[in-house]
């Protein structure tokens, strides 16, 4: 069967995207470069359900591109909740803030431009989950830093970490993009401080819990 075909019969049979959210997704790949970036329906109800499963209170989120992975995650989290959401590239806050702070779960998150790897543990914030989705080439200084600010017993989920196959194709050896997910999977593989395994779900979304 096409995997096209097979797709669209998946999204056929999952909870409805939501129109907001559609009109998020659309508004993401008509108005900016590389708008697949964006998590997209059947990632993003993932991403709700993993929340709604592990109960976090404070989510921290590595790059947030359009806001559309922060809305899905934040829809997952009970009264009180909150997602921090960073992005490190300034001209992306014209086009994300006002669709995060359009959404109906606008209170549930706070988004702030800059780079998380200095910044998150500056706000000296015990994460109780993070979403990991941020330059593929600082992975592992982005997941080390995570490890520092997260409780035992959390979760980091890591997205893009097949990289559209490229992992294994030998064509990407000189990427750095590529080269920073192939190092950071290794990394990860070796980690005793984490149990990890890879769902090949659109890119490729690495679950990671900390011991």
């Amino acid at each position: 069967m096409k995997s096209e075909e097979l797709e669209k019969y998946v999204l056929s049979h999952i909870d409805a995207e939501g129109d907001y959210l559609y009109r998020l997704y659309r508004a993401t790949n008509i108005q900016l470069l590389h708008g697949r970036m964006a998590s997209g329906h059947l990632q993003g109800r993932l991403l709700k359900m993993l929340v709604e499963m592990v109960k976090p209170k404070i989510i921290l989120e590595v790059g947030t591109f359009s806001g559309y992975s922060a809305i899905c995650l934040a829809e997952g989290l009970a009264e009180g909740g909150k997602v921090y959401t960073f992005e490190i590239n300034d001209e992306q806050e014209d086009f994300t803030r006002p669709w995060i702070e359009g959404s109906h779960v606008a209170d549930k998150i706070e988004f702030i431009i800059g780079d998380a790897i200095t910044e998150a543990p500056r706000l000296g914030i015990i994460f109780d989950m993070a979403f990991i989705d941020g330059d593929k080439r600082t992975y592992i200084e982005t997941y080390e830093m995570a490890l520092k600010v997260m409780k035992p017993g959390g979760f980091i989920l890591a997205d893009n970490t097949l990289w559209d196959g490229h992992v294994v194709d030998p064509a990407y050896d000189h990427d750095q993009q590529t080269i920073g997910i192939r190092n950071f999977n290794d990394h990860i593989s070796r980690d005793p401080r984490v149990e990890k395994v890879i769902l090949p779900l659109r890119d490729g979304l690495t679950l990671i819990k900390i011991l």
